[in-house]
């Protein structure tokens, strides 16, 4: 009995002093993640920029300039004097039409006209003898009247060799083709050796780019409006907005553009006006026939602020970022939202200039509790999150 006694109390010491330790070990614990430290989170500083109304139109480039190039005479090509695709100067030779035809023709008509023109000598010669004769006499006035007409008809005759003779040297040049302008030649359909006419398809095309034109079409109520608001048919002229370029591959073309031409009617079906730009194309990068997207922006602009498209999130209840306000606690924000300009948002409602956002660690943080910002930058561009570097006085 007193040994059971005895086993019973240092079992229940042993409890006592299990349960002691357990305590200590969970106020350790609690102690432990007392003092954790904040999750550190990527914060973004909200910035303002210069914006104006927006409209983006599906349009459509076109070249500059451009001529298809066709042969005037029948005959054989015997000459190509260029690469396909390459760029030729305004009177480069390009092709040649076997010549010899059109160099007899030309030879045949300065002949005719040599002996027009003899004609024409003797018959002026003889009008003026009989013009001599005649008042003495000597020649009837019927005799007088047929050297008459046939000095008319030596004259008439010599204006039709001249002009046979400009024909002849016309088609004579024509065998000759030269680039009308500067630019680039494209694909050639017919190859030395064949025969070509005025009735042959176009034997290559050149194009200049350089400026490139945009044609794009605008509702007739957005046309009136501007009318209307500017109190001007100039549009061309004196349009007070900012013309830009998205191309298919979702890039920013980098340089502006003008408006340089507005249609003086109305599409009929369509309801719209047929507008055109013009965009510098030095490098080419630009082709004639290119879908891209011109976006029009006024000059009239007012400070908006912008949010990078990884710090918005959407509930039932819309879109909303997660700011970190002056004391480092999380709180979330509904926001309205305008339009994307690359990997940027425009906040019409629910932020201001200097306000901090949440780009990164969004999934380690919940509103009300503290975090320990780092603030970075954002390309605008592509949305690549940098570590924002401050400049340090090193003297």
């Amino acid at each position: 009995m007193v040994k059971f006694k005895t086993q019973l109390s240092q079992l229940f010491n042993t409890t006592l002093f299990f349960l002691f330790f357990l305590t200590l070990f969970a106020c350790g614990e609690g102690e432990k993640l007392k003092k954790s430290p904040p999750p550190a989170v990527s914060v973004y500083e909200i910035q303002t920029e210069s914006i104006g109304k927006h409209r983006e139109f599906v349009a459509r480039t076109e070249a500059f300039k451009e001529a298809h190039l066709r042969a005037r005479v029948e005959g054989e090509l015997i000459e190509r004097h260029f690469r396909e695709g390459a760029i030729v100067e305004k009177g480069q030779l390009l092709f040649k039409v076997d010549p010899a035809a059109y160099q007899a023709s030309l030879v045949q008509a300065q002949a005719d006209l040599a002996s027009k023109q003899s004609g024409e000598a003797n018959a002026v010669s003889n009008l003026k003898r009989a013009n001599d004769l005649i008042n003495d006499g000597y020649i009837s006035q019927s005799d007088f009247d047929q050297l008459t007409t046939k000095e008319s008809q030596a004259k008439a005759s010599v204006k039709a060799a001249e002009a046979a003779l400009k024909r002849a040297e016309l088609d004579l040049s024509y065998t000759i083709i030269t680039a009308p302008f500067t630019g680039r030649i494209g694909k050639v359909n017919y190859n030395v050796g064949n025969i070509v006419g005025p009735k042959s398809d176009v034997l290559a095309s050149l194009i200049l780019t350089d400026p490139i034109y945009v044609n794009f079409q605008v509702e007739e109520s957005l046309y009136l409006d501007y009318l209307q608001n500017h109190n001007s048919l100039k549009i061309p002229h004196n349009a007070k907005v900012d013309l830009s370029l998205r191309l298919p591959n979702n890039s920013n073309y980098d340089k502006k553009g003008q408006l340089n031409f507005s249609d003086t009617k109305i599409a009929q079906g369509m309801g719209t006006v047929e507008l055109r730009a013009s965009f510098a194309n030095p490098d080419g990068i630009i082709l004639p026939g290119l879908f891209v997207t011109l976006i029009t922006q006024s000059q009239k602009k007012q400070i908006m602020s912008l949010v990078p498209q990884a710090a918005v999130q959407a509930n039932q209840q819309g879109k909303f970022v997660l700011v970190v306000d002056d004391n480092n606690k999380v709180t979330q924000r509904h926001v309205t939202l305008g339009r994307r300009i690359n990997a940027m948002w425009l906040v019409n409602e629910g932020l201001e200039a200097g306000e901090k956002v949440i780009i990164e660690g969004l999934q380690k943080v919940r509103p009300g509790v503290q975090v320990q910002p780092i603030v970075k930058t954002v390309d605008t561009i592509t949305g690549t999150i940098n570590v924002l570097i401050i400049p340090t006085d090193n003297k």
